[in-house]
């Protein structure tokens, strides 16, 4: 009996939108294309310095949205008005790749953003102008995955979508491609 391999829907769109993209760009090779290198996830957890509980739940719902385990992150330096000392735990941390990625990605774009509550379209200025693509997301429960009633507080968290696009523009029609809900194109050029 023969296994069929899987293969995630977002990757399979991405194969058929790379043409697209090649032709809409004006790029001469289809390797120029530009695509998802790796997706980050981050959820700061100041509250850790004084409750470990809080620490050791958002690693465990990070962990969940993901489908990956996610790593402390450790403060770098100490900070005396914050109470902060280099080496506490200060937060946790996923990078995605792959089939993972295009999961997490496509999660977030057909279930997660739309229970937002109002909506109304991603950002196009929050591009860093490298390609690469950064939104916050105020509550960790707009994630299906997560069970409402065993969260103990709400935090939220940040996604850094990283493209091997040059330019925002080749990264904008990229994500927008792969179905990406941005506002209305009020780009604000600084």
């Amino acid at each position: 009996m023969a296994t069929q391999t899987y293969s995630p829907r977002l990757k399979d769109l991405y194969a058929e939108l790379r043409p697209q993209l090649q032709s809409e760009l004006g790029l001469t090779s289809v390797m120029q294309v530009p695509r998802i290198e790796k997706i980050t996830l981050n959820m700061g957890v100041g509250d850790a310095k004084t409750d470990a509980k809080a620490l050791d739940s958002a690693i465990e719902e990070l962990t969940t949205i993901a489908g990956q385990r996610a790593q402390v992150r450790k403060a770098r330096k100490s900070i005396a008005s914050f109470k902060l000392r280099e080496g506490m735990a200060v937060g946790a941390k996923v990078t995605l790749r792959g089939a993972r990625m295009y999961e997490f990605l496509d999660r977030l774009v057909s279930v997660a953003l739309p229970r937002i509550r109002d909506f109304r379209g991603l950002n196009p200025g929050s591009f860093d102008g490298r390609g690469n693509y950064s939104l916050g997301v105020r509550e960790q429960i707009i994630f299906p995955e997560i069970d409402y009633d065993s969260v103990a507080s709400i935090r939220g968290l940040d996604v850094t979508i990283t493209t091997s696009a040059k330019t925002d523009e080749h990264a904008l029609a990229l994500l927008r491609g792969l179905g990406l809900p941005f506002a209305a194109d009020e780009r604000r050029d600084s």
